[in-house]
């Protein structure tokens, strides 16, 4: 059954119609009122124009900054009134006017220190503290020709990667070269590994003190060089190949070392054997003198959360264990809580939903922190005054994220936000150093954005629910499209193909919407884990296409399937070693829906999507085409042999224990079935999914007798870069005008 969500949105949108009538105004006046691809696309020559107002927040200790391109202030938490703390002209000119350091914008600067009047700020050629109470530089760093780098506050050690090589420069001492066998080939050194999967975004992690170092040392020599030729960057092709390990070959092999910068000393830790395992989310004890990590199998049906000896490398224990029957998933690393170093805080779905846990450092549970049929989907930080830990969760509702504090002794949990929207949102660090304050950058359907400070003690004494910021707002943003015709933008539910399970969709009606009229209907879809396309911010999460879309007279559909991120393992874990089954059969009954609602033609339905989605478009297209008639599916995965091995096998297994599920999956067994119209496009230095797949799609639609449509974009990765972002959705937008309309 389907339950509209957004009376009030509608009424909205209904009102400005009746308000704009295009049908009273000439044409020229009309168009003014339209969105173009240069005023709704990120990287459009007029998109700044039309973008929701923000501001730049961080935090020195508890005293909230925001940062201007000429100006930096401090924001009085009770009133949102701002104080100049300095300008960037004053800024540049306490850096001696160096030009290696001068700032072009004051947004990027960084107070490391909550009790240090220190900013650093940071370029291609190292980086330098200022302190602008004093007025003056008081160190820095000059180093260039770095791929990777991390900085240690606490000590000012500087690691970093040159000419594939690890480099550490202690403070007043020259670079020592810690490494000789690096290349960023075939031994890549403190990077991100296992292609950035549980959550690995680096690969140099300082201990707490400062003074020992731990790092990946990432063997591929053994994993396939695939070639991504590059054709316009100079007069020769040039290969710019990458190391992919498919699905089922032989994996990369990663081994974790310790540089101790006192000893002067190298160690690796001793984990026996790395074939065939993943190490992730390392993390260090208090006193800096363990590591921890978490270890998946090849498998990714178990995993163990180990401690190594930071002095030795030598193993001291195995503190926790999880196994499934399909997969797991760590994905963040254990955080110690600040008012005892010897408990610590870890995240895992092991009851269904990923929840808090508090452990001590024999390994022993001492309890589950937070506990409910909803996901924990962020672990924002600690109030140690109160013993609480401040975390986003989707407890309010599926399409809902919002800001809890809890009590790590009593168990209380404290809202900290209205219930509804999505919280938290744009920010690295939104809690200040003691976490008594935060702000909260969030949005709803009908909120462009908003931006509250909130005193964290204060919530539990709100008197309603309207009671929002307990604090100040400092930012309500207006409608940055007020001045143009806006979609109607609708959300709901409706039954996914199990009869039982509730799929949360998105609905864009055109601003001129006439339910007596029968319209083309476009569905767009990802469909695969780790995202989501629904959600209660602004226009419901709404890509700008949809506008554009919308605005030639399309209805746009979009559908959270199982298998989408944010509801659980079972939601998620639906389609397991059958990608592509489930998510199709709900999609299925998304189209159903559609054709039931009497303004959509049946008959005239598409489909788009990017990545996994691409992989969706092409297999609704080929499954399904007495469905959809029209297609562009971009980057697609067409048989996941081909896709590497640490997303791959978790979802789908290997080629060899899973081949009725590859086979069944496989893109190459379907392109016979096409009937309608498809473009597919590729970026053709992909180094995510491959060109192999689209390739090898296009010559088994030529074998079967069916006309594919193509586009490569030279030299471009996964996704087009800039302004080809801009006509990338010029071709998509057009390729239905011309075969859906």
């Amino acid at each position: 059954m389907k339950r509209i969500l957004t009376i009030l949105s509608l009424a909205m949108s209904l009102t400005t119609m009746a308000q704009t009538s295009p049908n009273k105004e000439p044409k020229d006046a009309l168009d003014e009122k339209l969105f173009t691809e240069e005023q709704i696309f990120w990287s459009g020559k007029e998109a700044q124009n039309y973008t929701v107002a923000n501001k730049v927040l961080t935090w020195w200790g508890d005293e909230l900054i925001r940062l201007d391109r000429t100006e930096c202030f401090i924001v009085d938490k009770k009133t949102g009134k701002e104080k100049l703390l300095f300008s960037r002209d004053d800024f540049n000119s306490w850096l001696g006017n160096d030009e290696t350091f001068k700032q072009r914008s004051l947004r990027s600067i960084e107070f490391p220190y909550a009790d240090k009047s220190l900013v650093l700020v940071g370029s291609e050629q190292g980086m330098a503290l200022v302190d602008f109470k004093k007025k003056e530089l008081t160190w820095k760093l000059l180093e260039s020709d770095f791929v990777a780098s991390k900085l240690s506050e606490k000590s000012l050690n500087f690691a970093y990667i040159q000419n594939g090589n690890l480099m550490v420069k202690t403070d007043g001492n020259k670079a020592k070269k810690i490494t000789e066998d690096g290349n960023d080939d075939e031994i890549v050194y403190g990077q991100a590994v296992h292609r950035n999967e549980w959550g690995i975004e680096e690969g140099l992690f300082w201990s707490p003190d400062g003074k020992k170092l731990a790092f990946y040392r990432m063997d591929q020599s053994m994993v396939q060089n695939f070639p991504l030729p590059s054709y316009i960057q100079g007069d020769r092709v040039q290969d710019l190949h990458t190391r992919y390990p498919m699905a089922g070959d032989v994996s990369h092999k990663v081994t974790i070392g310790i540089y101790n910068t006192e000893a002067e000393t190298l160690k690796y830790l001793d984990c026996g054997n790395p074939t065939d395992r993943f190490f992730t989310n390392i993390s260090w004890s208090p006193d800096s003198k363990t590591v921890y990590l978490f270890e998946v199998n090849r498998e990714q049906n178990k995993t163990k959360l180990d401690s190594y000896s930071a002095e030795d490398g030598k193993f001291v224990a195995t503190l926790y264990k999880e196994e499934s029957a399909k997969y797991v998933e760590p994905m963040a690393p254990i955080q110690f809580l600040p008012w005892n170093d010897k408990q610590f805080v870890l995240q895992t779905r092991a009851d269904g939903y990923n929840h808090l846990y508090l452990y001590d450092v024999e390994g022993k549970l001492v309890k589950q922190i937070t506990k409910g049929k909803f996901e924990v989907t962020e672990m924002v930080g600690f109030t140690p005054s109160t013993h609480s830990i401040v975390y986003k969760s989707r407890e309010a509702g599926p399409i809902f994220e919002n800001l809890y504090s809890i009590s790590v002794d009593k168990g209380k949990v404290t809202k900290l936000d209205n219930g509804y929207g999505k919280h938290g949102g744009g920010y690295n660090k939104i809690l200040s150093a003691s976490g008594k304050y935060l702000f909260d950058s969030w949005s709803s359907h009908a909120v462009p954005r908003l931006i509250d400070v909130i005193t964290i003690d204060k919530v539990a004494q709100k008197k309603k629910l309207s009671d929002v910021s307990y604090g100040v707002t400092i930012l309500n943003a207006d409608d940055s499209w007020a001045e143009k015709f806006e979609p109607t933008f609708e959300t709901g539910t409706i039954k996914a193909a199990d009869g039982v399970t509730d799929l949360c969709y998105r609905l864009v009606k055109p601003y001129n919407f006439d339910e007596t009229k029968k319209y083309p209907a476009v569905v767009y879809v990802y469909g695969g884990p780790h995202a989501r396309n629904v959600d209660d911010s602004w226009h419901y999460m709404a890509r700008p296409w949809e506008t554009i879309m919308s605005q030639k007279g399309y209805i746009c559909f979009i559908l959270d399937n199982r298998g989408s991120e944010g509801r659980g393992l079972e939601f998620e874990q639906a389609t397991w070693h059958q990608l592509g089954k489930v998510e199709m059969e709900d999609q299925v009954k998304g189209a159903e829906f559609l054709k039931s609602l009497p303004y959509v033609d049946g008959d005239r339905l598409g489909v788009h999507g990017w990545s996994f989605g691409g992989f969706m478009t092409c297999s609704l297209m080929c499954d399904y085409p007495e469905i959809f008639k029209v297609g562009v599916a971009g980057g697609p995965v067409i048989d996941w042999k081909w896709y590497e091995i640490m997303y791959g096998e978790r979802y789908m297994g290997t080629p060899q224990n899973n081949p009725e599920g590859y086979k069944n999956s496989s893109l190459l067994n379907k392109a016979g079935k096409l009937q309608g119209r498809l473009l597919v496009i590729t970026g053709g230095s992909d180094p995510t999914v491959v060109p192999q797949n689209c390739l090898n799609f296009l010559n088994a639609a030529e074998q079967a007798g069916k006309q594919v449509d193509f586009y490569n974009y030279a030299d471009e990765g996964h996704n087009m870069s800039g302004h080809k972002q801009v006509t990338l959705h010029k071709r998509i937008t057009q390729y239905f005008e011309d075969f859906l309309k």
